[in-house]
């Protein structure tokens, strides 16, 4: 598939693609395009961060993988200025609709959106930094994916990503139904097939990519107390993956009671006076060599 420079049309192909939710354990309903929007709000900062590690400024061109709606691509072209611009692409034509209709309403015209699957991308544009968040772990081989997506970027341009560590996900003190909710979510990720701690596998990932080792950096939100988000956060992710959870026989929807889950959990955390992490996010970038030159690291 190839795409003109910042084309928004999404063909056939990639509506069909973006139908097909094998490759995205949360799915494509409106309950997770909320979640996403949530997510995005939770850990902004988070992300944020990584990226101006990572050099990523005025002028610059960026391209975010697995898009989702539009909330990387949204924060990348708030730090590149209306001198530079972002492509953001997703499989799926629905998400990238309304990642369009968000930045438009944003007032961020140098900012647009493609439904295309990773493999069936092309552009004749240079890029200036590839990014992404929470999209290599559902990828079956990250590395050739990451190969393959350098071949866009300019001699000397950004790679930074940032993945979960979904093990280091916990509640001080442990109670029984937080110890549930992340006994669920790991089970079902790794049931799926993919990859819970790929962020503390990010260094490895670009070394086999042929990129220069990156720089890294851990973060988490830490919550407590009645009025946190982090709650409604979990509570929303469970939703979205409960399909799948019991289709592969983690838990039923009768065991979760997902519509009161929010607010047990927070009641729980109330009387135990819980600190909660979720899971921890890991940021790694690096900038691809430049002929003749060393490698270069942001």
């Amino acid at each position: 598939m190839s795409l003109a420079p910042f084309d928004r049309t999404a063909n056939k192909d990639a509506r069909a693609a973006a139908e097909d939710p094998r490759t995205y354990a949360l799915g494509y309903t409106e309950g997770e395009f909320k979640r996403l929007t949530l997510q995005g709000a939770f850990i902004r900062d988070l992300t944020e961060d990584v990226l101006r590690r990572a050099g990523i400024g005025p002028g610059a061109r960026v391209l975010d993988i697995g898009c989702g709606m539009g909330d990387v691509s949204i924060l990348a072209a708030g730090l590149v200025g209306p001198s530079g611009a972002v492509l953001g692409i997703d499989r799926s034509a629905d998400v990238v609709a309304q990642a369009q209709r968000r930045a438009v309403a944003c007032g961020l015209d140098w900012v647009r959106f493609a439904a295309t699957e990773l493999d069936r991308f092309s552009s004749d544009e240079q890029f200036d930094a590839v990014i992404g968040r929470l999209i290599l772990l559902y990828l079956p081989d990250p590395s050739a994916t990451l190969r393959d997506l350098v071949r866009h970027l300019r001699p000397g341009g950004i790679v930074a990503f940032q993945e979960y560590e979904m093990s280091l996900c916990r509640s001080v003190p442990d109670t029984p139904l937080f110890r549930q909710c992340r006994g669920w979510f790991l089970s079902t990720f790794e049931r799926s097939g993919f990859e819970v701690d790929m962020g503390t596998k990010l260094s490895a990932t670009y070394l086999r990519a042929g990129l220069p080792a990156p720089q890294m950096i851990a973060a988490a939100r830490v919550e407590a107390g009645a009025d946190s988000p982090v709650y409604e956060f979990l509570a929303a992710t469970l939703r979205s993956l409960l399909p799948v959870a019991e289709r592969l026989g983690v838990v039923t929807a009768v065991e979760v009671d997902i519509d009161t889950l929010a607010e047990r959990l927070r009641r729980e955390a109330v009387e135990h006076n819980s600190c909660i992490m979720p899971p921890t996010l890991i940021g790694a970038w690096t900038r691809t060599t430049v002929p003749g030159a060393n490698s270069q690291r942001a």
